[in-house]
């Protein structure tokens, strides 16, 4: 059987993860948490400057960014079922030694989960049923981005099929843009690709209110658009490694 570590990104706080004592080093200065007061509030995570706000995010997303996980990787337990449906804002500054890099702004939301949800984790390895992201017969047919290219997606429309373009993209961005797609299994990553790519991908999604309709030739199922990008999603059982969540409850006041 083999074992993937599949998703655990290295970066300060990690170690969080595994088990260790003792919370992450840097911390926010300053950190506002209120529930979100408009419901109709788009969901969002930004970052700028010494800057970090959240939008209208339950836990579980928040925890998914502070630890740099997938779903899959964060099973559904009590706890957090029981904090599903409420959703917070959160306005929070760092101190002003240093522009903080995306993982330090990640290493600081963990020690805020800490510290006013009282987050308390452990780690698990379990075997599932997953789709490995593998290079295909010919090898992978991505296209190296320019070294001065800016980052950018945009998402269009073609009849029933999604148009991503991706620039300066990861796999793990064509990771998300295969899950958006609705398959039926959680999705690894065996290529062994780490540069940055610019991407397009043409796939009709798998959305609920089309699963009884009658399919339509045109459309483009997310294997057959892997595929164009000489890539392939392999079935296979492995063993991951989760982090369950053991304790979380509403945030102390500001």
């Amino acid at each position: 059987m083999r074992t993937i570590r599949a998703g655990l990104a290295v970066f300060p706080g990690l170690f969080l993860l595994f088990g260790q004592s003792g919370p992450p080093a840097r911390r926010f200065e300053v950190a506002s948490v209120k529930l979100t007061a408009d419901l109709r509030t788009k969901p969002d995570i930004s970052t700028s400057g010494l800057r970090f706000d959240a939008r209208a995010k339950s836990v579980y997303p928040l925890i998914l960014y502070a630890y740099n996980l997938r779903s899959y990787q964060v099973p559904s337990t009590p706890a957090l079922l029981t904090m599903e449906n409420i959703r917070y804002d959160i306005a929070a500054k760092a101190d002003d030694a240093k522009t903080p890099t995306p993982d330090e702004f990640r290493v600081m939301l963990q020690s805020l989960l800490i510290d006013r949800f009282q987050l308390r984790t452990h780690r698990e390895t379990r075997e599932m049923a997953v789709y490995a992201l593998v290079a295909g017969k010919n090898g992978p047919k991505l296209h190296e981005s320019a070294p001065d290219a800016s980052p950018g997606h945009h998402y269009g429309a073609s009849g029933h099929n999604w148009v991503t373009t991706m620039h300066k993209a990861t796999i793990a961005d064509v990771l998300d843009a295969i899950e958006n797609s609705l398959i039926d299994r959680p999705v690894v990553d065996q290529t062994g690709l780490t540069g940055t790519y610019d991407i397009e991908m043409t796939y009709a999604p798998n959305l609920p209110s089309r699963r009884n309709a009658e399919p339509d030739p045109e459309d483009i199922g997310i294997f057959a658009a892997v595929e164009k990008l000489g890539l392939m999603l392999a079935p296979r059982k492995v063993t991951v490694d989760v982090m369950v969540v053991d304790h979380v409850e509403k945030p102390s006041e500001n």
